[in-house]
C-alpha cells in the first residue's frame, strides 16, 4: 500500500459523518443509507484501495457471483413467522392466530390479592375468565378490576413494572 492511500485511510479518521457520507457519494456514485461511522470508515477505506489497486480479479468476481446463485440461505426468519419452522404462516392459512408465548397456558388459575381481596383468574383458549365474566384480554380483566388502565401482564406479576425516570 502507498504513502498516500495510507494517508487518504488515515484521514477519513478526521471527518464527521456527514463528511464520511459525502466522501462515500463520490467514491461509491450512490448515497449510503448507513449513519455508522466505524461502518463508513471501513466501506471507504476498502473502495480507496480498491480503485488503486484494482479491486477484485474478474475470476474472483465470476466466482463470488457463482456462490451466491449457489447459496439461497436466508439469515433471518421471513416476517411474520413466529417459531423455527414459521408457524405464524401456518396458523394464519389454517385461519388461527399464533398463541401469545406471554400468556399462560389454558387452564391455567392467576391469583392475586388485591385491596384484601383474593381474585382468580382463569386462562382459557380464548380470553380470560373472571367473576363468571369472560374478557378477550388480562388487561381488561385489570381494568375492571382497578377502573383504571393497567397492563395485564404487569397487575398479575408476569411482567416486571417498569420503573419511571
Amino acid at each position: 500500500m502507498t504513502a498516500d492511500i495510507q494517508r487518504q485511510i488515515l484521514d477519513l479518521e478526521g471527518l464527521t459523518v456527514g463528511q464520511l457520507r459525502l466522501r462515500y457519494e463520490d467514491l461509491f456514485a450512490e448515497g449510503s443509507r448507513s449513519s455508522n461511522r466505524r461502518h463508513l470508515i471501513r466501506r471507504l477505506a476498502w473502495r480507496i484501495q480498491a480503485q488503486a489497486e484494482g479491486g477484485l480479479s474478474e475470476r474472483a468476481r465470476r466466482r463470488a457471483e457463482e456462490l451466491v446463485d449457489e447459496c439461497a440461505v436466508r439469515l433471518s426468519p421471513p416476517r411474520g413467522s413466529d417459531g423455527p419452522a414459521g408457524e405464524a404462516p401456518a396458523l394464519q392459512a389454517a385461519g388461527l392466530r399464533p398463541r401469545d408465548r406471554r400468556l399462560p397456558a389454558p387452564g391455567t388459575v392467576l391469583v392475586r390479592k388485591y385491596k384484601g381481596q383474593v381474585l382468580q383468574v382463569t386462562a382459557l383458549e380464548k380470553g380470560f375468565l373472571h367473576a363468571g365474566e369472560t374478557y378477550r384480554s388480562l388487561s381488561a380483566v385489570a381494568r375492571a378490576i382497578t377502573g383504571s388502565r393497567w397492563s395485564g401482564h404487569v397487575f398479575f406479576g408476569l411482567a416486571p413494572r417498569r420503573r419511571q425516570g
